[in-house]
């Protein structure tokens, strides 16, 4: 897939729109450290998931407003952001005791569910390309999440925090299939508001202490996630991705892996060992080959239609 042939009414230079894109994925590489900071102190994971979601929640609710007229689609978003905010819970829960680098490769199998969930329940076949990249990702996900590699204890954890790649997988799902209708704000309106409200019940049935923060560093981790890894590189997302593309946008919003990585080398301490190296570049591959042809598939509009 080439560089658009005419771009006189991109809202942005393309240059710009590739850099915003890969700044944006930098940003979602960001989860773990805000994440492990919250549970370190005491909240419980829902309560992470909570906070990142309640800011854009918030901000964007007056979108959702101006799209009352399409409630059907605004209610697909919000079931979405449901199943995505309860299963983002597993992701945070496995980042308090599994190395962030395997956690990251367990969460990059999004693309295997998602495929998946589009033939199961929206009747989009993947392509023979796709199904070679899923297939290399969950030879990844095998070797990160190996007893070989990883603590026999750990296995269960990393098991619950699939939950995570299956919610987003239904909820790009969603949104290709159901929310095409509506305006890129308003799905991420419902997506966000959707996840808050799934996860309500679970903060108001808890103690004041576990979905509390107790000071000021708490808070500013809690506006860190808000902020850095959702509104901010959500909102640049839907902005740039039109711009350069799917293919480019899904290539080069691969460093979120890479940067997951670097977050537990360098804010945890943790070391990438041999098998994580190899199911890093596996994920990687699979991204490029899945993006080197543009197809129909719900795997080459994962990157333009994303939502955190």
């Amino acid at each position: 897939m080439g560089r658009p042939t005419s771009t006189k009414h991109d809202p942005i230079p393309y240059a710009l729109a590739g850099a915003g894109v890969f700044f944006a994925s930098i940003c979602f590489g960001f989860v773990p450290y805000f994440s492990r900071g919250l549970t370190d102190q005491g909240l419980a994971p829902y309560a992470v998931a909570f906070y990142r979601y309640i800011l854009t929640a918030i901000l964007l609710l007056p979108t959702l407003f101006k799209h009352r007229s399409n409630r059907r689609e605004l209610v697909w978003g919000m079931a979405a952001g449901a199943v995505m905010g309860l299963g983002w819970v597993g992701y945070v829960t496995a980042l308090e005791t599994v190395p962030a680098s395997t956690v990251g490769v367990l969460y990059m199998t999004y693309p295997v569910f998602t495929i998946i969930i589009a033939w199961a329940i929206f009747a989009d076949p993947p392509t023979r390309r796709s199904l070679v990249a899923a297939g290399l990702i969950v030879l990844a996900a095998g070797i990160a999440g190996s007893p070989a590699s990883v603590p026999i204890d750990q296995i269960p954890t990393l098991l619950v925090s699939l939950a995570a790649p299956f919610g987003f997988g239904f909820g790009i799902c969603v949104l290709v299939h159901r929310l095409s209708r509506i305006a890129p704000l308003a799905r991420i309106a419902s997506v966000s508001l959707g996840s808050v409200v799934g996860l309500t019940p679970l903060i108001i049935s808890s103690e004041i202490d576990e979905v509390l923060p107790s000071g000021g560093s708490d808070w500013f981790l809690i506006v860190g996630i808000g902020l850095m890894t959702a509104l901010v590189p959500q909102l640049i997302y839907t902005v740039c991705s039109p711009v350069i593309g799917a293919s480019r946008t899904a290539v080069f919003g691969s460093i979120e892996l890479p940067t997951m990585f670097a977050v537990g080398v360098f804010a945890f301490g943790e070391t990438i060992t041999g098998a994580q190296a190899v199911a890093c570049a596996l994920v990687l591959s699979a991204i490029a080959l899945a993006q080197s042809r543009a197809t129909r598939t719900v795997t080459t509009v994962i990157s333009s239609q994303r939502h955190r």
